[in-house]
């Protein structure tokens, strides 16, 4: 299982971005740490977008009408897995676009439940956080008990 940090490697990494380093004295959600989101946001959202292209067109090519039930299951079951995840990453690409509305927005970066500055390191991880990490928690406790 990838840890925090690996992920946010990664899509740093996607970006082609090293981990922002504040200057002395920088305000909190400079122009130079926006622009950093921004960067980070478009090239994950092109990645997520090549994905769903790529299964488009693996779809297509792959499309057969076995005469087998067995290996025309097969291949549904593996199209229908395919589409779940493709569904998954196109409301991730939505909730990118909404990040990145906010950003233009000047309302990127501070927690929706108490208003605290959410962090650059937990925003490089999850960069569509929009909940500090005490209101995630919290809200994940009261998720569960809703749910026991």
């Amino acid at each position: 299982m990838p840890t925090e940090k690996s992920k946010t490697l990664g899509l740093l990494a996607l970006a082609g971005l090293d981990p922002y380093e504040a200057k002395d004295g920088e305000e909190y959600m400079s122009e130079g740490q926006l622009e950093h989101f921004r960067k980070l946001l478009r090239a994950w959202r092109e990645q997520l977008r090549m994905e769903v292209d790529r299964t488009v067109h693996h779809m297509k090519d792959e499309a057969a009408n076995f005469p087998d039930p067995v290996d025309r299951a097969a291949q549904e079951e593996e199209f229908s897995l395919e589409l779940r995840t493709r569904d998954r990453e196109r409301k991730l690409i939505k909730k990118i676009e909404k990040t990145l509305r906010r950003i233009e927005e000047d309302d990127f970066g501070f927690c929706d439940s108490c208003g605290i500055e959410i962090g650059v390191r937990r925003l490089e991880a999850r960069p569509t956080a929009d909940l500090c990490v005490d209101c995630k928690s919290m809200a994940e406790i009261k998720e569960k008990q809703m749910q026991g």
